[in-house]
């Protein structure tokens, strides 16, 4: 298993890190670039959007999650 890469940045004018695998990074980087967003910009709307109930951490591999998985049904 991956170790915790911790990434700090600001949301609503508050300073916040999150710590994730290295791999859900990887994606949400990728869904940054797809977006032509900046990745802070991609961060800012998914916390917007998410449940008050889930934790930023689980919305961000939420949504790596779900952007593999719409790849994925586009190419098969």
């Amino acid at each position: 298993m991956s170790d915790l890469v911790k990434r700090s940045l600001s949301l609503s004018g508050h300073r916040t890190s999150v710590a994730l695998e290295p791999e859900f990074w990887t994606v949400l980087d990728m869904i940054a670039t797809t977006r032509q967003q900046s990745f802070a910009s991609l961060v800012a709307s998914l916390d917007a959007t998410r449940p008050p109930e889930r934790p930023l951490a689980s919305a961000l591999r939420i949504a790596a999650l779900l952007h593999l998985q719409k790849r994925i049904e586009t190419s098969g």
